[in-house]
């Protein structure tokens, strides 16, 4: 790697993958005619909220790896949205493979530092301040309604191993990750090699979590973890996720400091009534949730359609505590 690979790979990040191909089946029938991105919490939908984020953050690119009704995310944000260009993978197999394969399908599309982040995520913008830096993990304190990976963390705050499940040294405290992590372009280089490996080996079906945890253990990735204890973030995988989330950010409003002639049209959202307001200090767009209709309502689904779901979907797929902090 030569002096100016290392400045930029030190710089901050401006490039975003989104993995967003699967079909969201516990979300289900909210999912049945919009991918899980587009699921509205509170007026605004998960992919919404994070466009305006990545905004926020003087982000560029946001490449999108897609899947279930992709054409619907297509149509929702075109090829621009503010500041940031729109590109897309579409993935064939992703109604049979994992996400590993999803971000083993964005290797020839990205080649400098970026965000990996999951299209499930509802989180306070704030908490991507310090995730705009290369090699660096989302994580959260471990709490008894909490699972999936986690991680144990060594005195100079790097992951010093992952597990999967509850399994971890009694002794050791746990993380969970976040699912949000960023990567140097040297990191990716190597990630790229190890996903061929899994890939070319047939474990379509992993989550790309093994393939970090395989690199951390050999030395191959070096990951600083970012607290995300200290605001609110949730992952929606089911409806009674969905229903904490709106608990969690139910403002009517929030506002987002743009450039000036940034338009609905420009931020690459179609059709949502905007209150545009201008202040003397600062050109400012404040967004009145309620009065978004970009894609279907969840809320105007029947509810006790909704809880009938909700109650058949426990029945098909265990419920798994949410990996949330309140």
């Amino acid at each position: 790697m030569s002096l100016n690979d290392s400045n930029h790979d030190n710089g901050c990040v401006t490039t975003a993958l989104l993995l967003a191909a699967g079909t969201g089946s516990r979300l289900y029938p909210l999912t049945q005619s919009m991918p899980k991105c587009l699921t509205m919490v509170n007026g605004a939908s998960i992919l919404e909220r994070l466009v305006f984020v990545l905004n926020q953050h003087g982000f560029k690119r946001l490449v999108i790896v897609t899947g279930h009704l992709e054409h619907c995310i297509r149509e929702f944000l075109g090829t621009r949205a503010g500041s940031v260009t729109i590109e897309y993978i579409f993935s064939p197999l992703y109604e049979t493979t994992n996400n590993i394969y999803s971000l083993w399908m964005a290797r020839e599309h990205i080649h400098e530092p970026f965000l990996l982040i999951e299209s499930d995520l509802v989180f306070d913008g704030s908490l991507l301040d310090d995730m705009c830096y290369p090699d660096r993990i989302a994580v959260a304190r471990m709490q008894p309604w909490m699972n999936g990976s986690t991680v144990t963390v060594n005195q100079f705050k790097q992951v010093k191993a992952f597990q999967s499940g509850a399994a971890s040294l009694l002794n050791e405290i746990r993380y969970k990750t976040v699912n949000i992590y960023s990567f140097s372009r040297f990191s990716w280089l190597a990630i790229a090699k190890r996903l061929d490996r899994y890939i070319s080996a047939g474990r379509v079906h992993d989550y790309y979590e093994s393939v970090f945890a395989d690199m951390v253990a050999d030395g191959a990735l070096s990951l600083q973890t970012i607290s995300f204890d200290s605001k609110p973030w949730y992952e929606i995988d089911t409806i009674a996720d969905l229903a904490e989330t709106e608990k969690l950010f139910s403002a009517d409003t929030y506002e987002t400091i743009i450039r000036d002639g940034l338009t609905p049209q420009t931020i690459g959202i179609s059709r949502p009534l905007f209150q545009q307001t201008r202040s003397r200090r600062a050109e400012t767009i404040t967004r009145v949730l309620s009065g978004v209709r970009s894609v279907p309502q969840p809320n105007s689904f029947n509810m006790k359609l909704i809880h009938e779901a909700d109650l058949q979907e426990n029945e098909e797929f265990p419920k798994k505590p949410t990996g949330t902090i309140h």
